[in-house]
């Protein structure tokens, strides 16, 4: 019989797993292309042979996802797989269109083709949206545990944008690997935080090579999800956070509504900035999905240095990337900090915006007047320098998670923003843990 043919659409992560677990050394398939989206620049590489097995020795190439249709039929593909996350249900079918009309069946992966199993326990740390405060909670969690003495590796998904070969699997245990491994400041913005409170961060490309690697140095995996996506490990226990400053969401983007349906327990996040009845509406949906999910409400304070230094200031706002462009929010904890701590005004970065910055507003025209902490490549945070440089602010607030001046040499004054998750009321994530996992 011959192979069946498959094309997989994605955004270098979910892409890559479903085809290493599930299609790499399977004979009943041959995967003709990826397409790709989401990320600038990973188009046109190559999946390369070193990582895609015995049976694809010169690789698989990788095409922009504008070409989807031409590759369906030039290349008559059977199958294509949509493999990426944070994506509106409408348009997935919107997608699935596309490919039916162009004569391919259009199929998406669940959890029992492309979960691994651990052998050690698994906490999952996931979202119905990127930006809801994923990142936080897993913090969170990741300190409890070291209170109850487990030692932790969160395994991050993945942001592999450079040599695929390379970070087939990444260990990072200080702020030199992330040099050694030319991080982005998306993949910045995610292992510091961890590494800044002694937990060990894996990352890369093949997930379970990453996992044995893991399970040799941790009592607990913790899988720190990103991009809405659902987990790429089977959990134990499955913490899902939602967003009530997006009402609805949680029922409309896909995986997302996935990761509500396997929630244990649900975090609704935000709850001292939200409105009191867009909680309720998020509430109701989670209780309506997942009635047997255990919710909690939760903030996510701000903490800055020096509050003060904001008081009357003309300020630009620096925000995480993705929580701006397909999380689609119009402002993050960088705004709030600029009204609530006395700014005289948040200025417009878009005048300023040079290059992929500018093209990144032209892409996402409805981010806000605040600058999203783009930098997939040095070009981009060269272009990102520039533009906050170029800026005729007084202050720059940076609510990223890192501090950019590592990466990027800003000349004007900057103060920082961090935020941590509080749980607020009973029963709280660490009575949770500790009934679930406590020795």
């Amino acid at each position: 019989m011959s192979r069946i043919r498959v094309l997989i659409m994605g955004a270098a992560g979910r892409d890559f797993h479903n085809f290493n677990v599930f299609f790499r050394d399977n004979e009943q398939y041959e995967v003709v292309a990826f397409t790709a989206t989401q990320i600038p620049g990973i188009e046109g590489r190559l999946y390369p042979p070193e990582l895609a097995g015995k049976l694809y020795p010169n690789g698989i190439p990788i095409y922009e996802e504008a070409d989807l249709v031409r590759l369906i039929r030039e290349h008559q593909i059977d199958q294509v797989i949509f493999a990426y996350s944070d994506v509106p249900h409408e348009v997935v079918m919107h997608k699935a269109s596309m490919a039916m009309a162009a004569g391919a069946d259009f199929r998406l992966m669940g959890v029992r083709s492309t979960q691994l199993k651990s052998n050690k326990p698994v906490i999952s740390v996931c979202a119905v949206r990127t930006g809801c405060g994923k990142s936080q909670t897993s913090r969170h969690v990741a300190g409890i545990l070291r209170e109850m003495g487990y030692r932790v590796a969160a395994i991050r998904h993945p942001m592999p944008y450079g040599d695929l070969v390379s970070q087939k699997v990444q260990r990072f245990a200080d702020y030199s690997d992330l040099d050694k491994h030319n991080c982005t400041i998306e993949e910045r913005e995610e292992y510091e935080p961890h590494i800044d409170r002694g937990v060990i961060v894996y990352a890369g490309v093949d997930y379970e090579a990453i996992l044995r690697q893991a399970e040799q140095e941790a009592d607990i995996i913790l899988w720190d999800g990103g991009n809405n996506d659902f987990p790429f490990y089977t959990s134990d226990f499955n913490i899902v956070v939602v967003d009530p400053h997006r009402p609805g969401h949680e029922l409309s983007y896909h995986p997302g509504e996935t990761n509500l349906n396997l929630a244990d327990v649900v975090v609704i996040n935000k709850v001292d900035t939200a409105d009191y009845f867009n909680v309720l509406e998020v509430r109701e949906n989670v209780q309506a999905t997942n009635p047997h999910a255990v919710v909690i409400e939760a903030a996510s304070p701000i903490f800055v240095d020096h509050p003060e230094t904001i008081r009357g200031k003309r300020v630009l706002v620096v925000e995480d990337g993705p929580t701006l462009t397909h999380g689609e929010m119009a402002y993050g904890a960088g705004v709030v900090a600029a009204q609530r701590f006395g700014a005289a005004e948040i200025i417009d970065p878009r005048p300023f915006a040079v290059r992929s910055i500018q093209a990144t507003y032209e892409k996402y025209p409805d981010t806000g007047a605040v600058l999203p902490a783009m930098g997939y490549g040095a070009e981009q945070m060269a272009d990102l320098e520039e533009t906050i440089n170029s800026s005729d602010a007084d202050l720059v607030i940076a609510a990223t998670p890192i501090d950019l001046r590592r990466v990027i040499k800003v000349k004007l004054p900057m103060e920082r923003v961090r935020y941590e998750l509080q749980v607020i009321g009973t029963p709280t994530l660490a009575d949770l843990i500790k009934k679930k996992f406590g020795k």
